[in-house]
């Protein structure tokens, strides 16, 4: 796995380098966001297993060529539970992030033979790994040299599988007929995510 550690922004040649698709996942000071914690890092994992880990400058979180790239309709994102990461790129990055497809939702509409819906579970599952989360509960604000290897790959794994448990998912979808209400759930996402950010944390929809 190749890791390329990037300060503020990705190149317009990195930008222009992603087509069809790419990974995409953060970490923050905490998940309570926006109103406490701060956008730390960017991971991106491209088609061919390229990881790019990058760290905003937190002064004004300008990073055009990686808004360019979140803005493109036709390139998908595939995430890991992206109402937490729409929410943190959107707020700061003060973008949109379109075409997207969520692992974690995938896999509680149709792999419904358990309750294990974590990155780890899918990884362990679809790509026959097992994730090392011991690092996850890191000081991510600090600066990108300063982060162990250990970290780097921790942040580095929650994207590169990510490429790969979607084609699964996404065959199961299509094999349980419920790809529709997938793509239902995926249009309330920006929804979902103006609630969290307007303080509406809890099910709206419960009694």
């Amino acid at each position: 796995m190749k890791i390329t550690k990037i300060k503020e922004d990705i190149t317009p040649e990195i930008a222009n380098s992603f087509k069809e698709s790419i990974a995409i996942d953060t970490e923050a000071t905490g998940l309570q966001i926006p109103e406490r914690d701060k956008l730390s890092l960017i991971q991106i994992c491209d088609v061919k297993g390229n990881v790019f880990i990058i760290q905003p400058n937190k002064n004004d979180y300008k990073a055009p060529n990686l808004v360019s790239v979140l803005e493109n309709d036709k390139i998908l994102k595939i995430g890991h539970f992206l109402r937490f990461d729409k929410n943190a790129l959107e707020y700061f990055l003060k973008c949109k992030v379109k075409n997207i497809f969520d692992t974690k939702i995938a896999s509680r509409i149709v792999r419904t033979y358990t309750d294990a819906h974590g990155l780890k579970n899918l990884v362990q599952e679809f790509c026959n790994r097992s994730l090392d989360k011991r690092h996850g509960s890191s000081d991510w604000n600090k600066d990108i040299n300063d982060l162990s290897d250990k970290q780097l790959e921790y942040a580095a794994n929650d994207v590169v599988y990510l490429h790969k448990i979607k084609t699964e998912l996404e065959k199961m979808l299509l094999r349980e007929k419920r790809i529709d209400v997938f793509e239902k759930c995926l249009a309330f996402l920006d929804t979902r995510v103006e609630l969290d950010q307007k303080g509406f944390k809890e099910d709206i929809f419960e009694h």
